[in-house]
């Protein structure tokens, strides 16, 4: 059966998402045992399983329901814009369910790259005792799909957990998450000290290393309590340590990290390799910028004007903190320095201002600057001259100011408060603001909403620190089951054996 044929069939039966593009028929993808005959081949069977992160900012689902639900990022109303049937205003408020967009789009992007995965497993295991370069696609794959699996018990918990593709049951039910976790965590150990080191022969920062397992490794760990009910501390610590000796080293300016250059950047440890032209899928200043924009950065296309950070996050930041210069806030400028004025709103000048007065705006309760100008706005990716609808920065999923922080954080739960002091202070001695010491989980929270905003971490932080369920701005839900989101409706449909549905929904 061809590949596409198969995963076709589980598309509509087993977990109901989209057929992949993947076709056996192409002579790069080779069956049976004339497959892989060069490491080439091995390396091109393995890339789709590897490039199913391209859509995690976007069209995959990921960084809304990671931020969007937050106290950190906010897509408010404005006016006729962004409403989209309520999609937005659902994440900042926890009144998702099984339909929402975001929620839907993740656990697509998940179980489609699964069987991509165990495919290639699957055919590369049988060369890759003769073929060491093989051996190590296989890993690669191996880690890779660990990773997929760790965002799946992380947002929906209790899982199907296919690990085979001939034979694979049809109609699966649901794995306990702890088994899965327990599952993956064995994968990624066994695999990782086969992974190439960043450093070596022809890696990029994009690819699956040792940084970016042990890294693998440390979520797991750190977030093993909320998993499976019992903290491994000890555990979250030497896999971070076993990052830290890899020779990763903070960049002196905080911004580097997300710079349009980046792809060498020796803090990012495992990225997604956006390209305006080639790789696309990173719009975020789309989202967030406003159409007059346009003309601070010289970009060749104007702006949606929709996300902001929220008013009482950007004012966490203390004042000559270096990582404001990537929120922008106040009166706007051109490229040449001279105040921006809004046509749409009487000419009056363009000043961004923390307050958002309403999730959702409208004129009759906001005035038209409100509408158009409220909201932080985030910079934190470099806009170059000339920027268009997707950026070239790479994204970095994992990087190390967050092994860093992650270990000061297990240190503290582990030994009590000021046990990461250090750490914490190299954070924020390089950022340019007060060091002191005694720094609690609280004070470790905050300071990683700092340095991580807009990274994707701050809805596992909040959920393991046990905040996701306080009251912020618009936000009232305290229903700890929303700490999961629902398996999608589409997914029960085709499978009944995936219910019963997660608590709560």
């Amino acid at each position: 059966m061809k590949l596409k044929n198969k995963i076709t069939v589980l598309g509509l039966s087993f977990l109901a998402f989209s057929c992949t593009d993947l076709d056996t028929t192409n002579s790069e993808y080779l069956t049976g045992e004339q497959y892989p005959e060069t490491t080439e081949q091995a390396i091109n069977l393995a890339t789709p399983v590897f490039a199913k992160t391209q859509g995690m900012l976007d069209g995959g689902g990921w960084w809304f329901t990671q931020e969007l639900t937050s106290d950190e990022a906010v897509c408010p109303t404005r006016g006729a814009d962004w409403d989209d049937g309520g999609k937005w205003r659902a994440l900042s408020r926890h009144t998702w369910g099984p339909q929402t967009e975001a929620v839907t789009q993740l656990y697509g992007m998940i179980y489609s790259a699964v069987p991509q995965a165990n495919y290639a497993i699957e055919t590369l295991t049988p060369a890759s005792a003769a073929n060491p370069r093989v051996a190590k696609v296989l890993a690669q794959v191996k880690v890779s799909r660990a990773y997929y699996y760790y965002l799946a018990i992380d947002n929906f918990g209790d899982v199907p957990f296919p690990t085979t593709f001939t034979g694979a049951e049809e109609f699966p039910s649901k794995t306990p998450r702890a088994e899965v976790f327990a599952a993956i965590v064995k994968d990624v150990e066994d695999n990782v000290a086969l992974l190439p080191k960043q450093g070596d022969d022809g890696v990029v920062r994009s690819d699956i290393t040792q940084g970016m397992g042990y890294t693998l490794l440390a979520k797991l760990y750190l977030n093993a309590k909320v998993y499976t009910g019992t903290a491994m501390w000890e555990k979250a610590i030497a896999a971070c340590d076993k990052v830290l000796a890899l020779g990763y080293s903070l960049e002196a300016n905080p911004l580097a990290p997300f710079a349009t250059q980046n792809e060498n950047c020796k803090e990012n440890i495992y990225t997604i390799a956006y390209d305006q032209d080639t790789y696309k899928g990173f719009n975020l200043h789309m989202r967030t910028l406003i159409d007059l924009s346009q003309q601070t950065f010289n970009m060749s296309t104007a702006p949606w004007n929709g996300f902001a950070t929220l008013e009482a996050h950007y004012n966490s930041f203390p004042s000559g903190d270096k990582r404001l210069a990537g929120i922008l806030v106040g009166q706007q400028k051109t490229k040449a320095g001279d105040n921006i004025q809004d046509p749409k709103s009487g000419n009056a000048s363009l000043v961004f201002t923390a307050n958002i007065p309403n999730l959702q705006m409208s004129l009759g309760t906001n005035t038209q600057e409100q509408i158009r100008m409220a909201g932080a706005r985030p910079v934190k990716w470099e806009i170059a001259a000339g920027a268009r609808d997707n950026l070239s920065n790479d994204f970095p999923l994992f990087r190390l100011a967050d092994v860093k922080l992650m270990k000061a954080e297990a240190l503290v739960w582990l030994n009590g408060a000021g046990a990461g002091d250090a750490l914490v202070n190299e954070i924020k001695g390089r950022a340019g603001i007060a060091q002191t010491s005694g720094y609690t989980l609280n004070d470790i929270l905050a300071e990683r909403g700092r340095e991580m905003m807009w990274e994707g971490h701050r809805r596992q932080d909040l959920i393991r620190n046990g905040k996701f369920e306080n009251i912020w701005w618009e936000k009232s839900d305290t229903d700890a089951n929303h700490r999961l989101f629902p398996i999608p409706q589409y997914a029960i449909n085709a499978n009944k054996n995936l219910l019963p549905q997660n608590p709560g929904y």
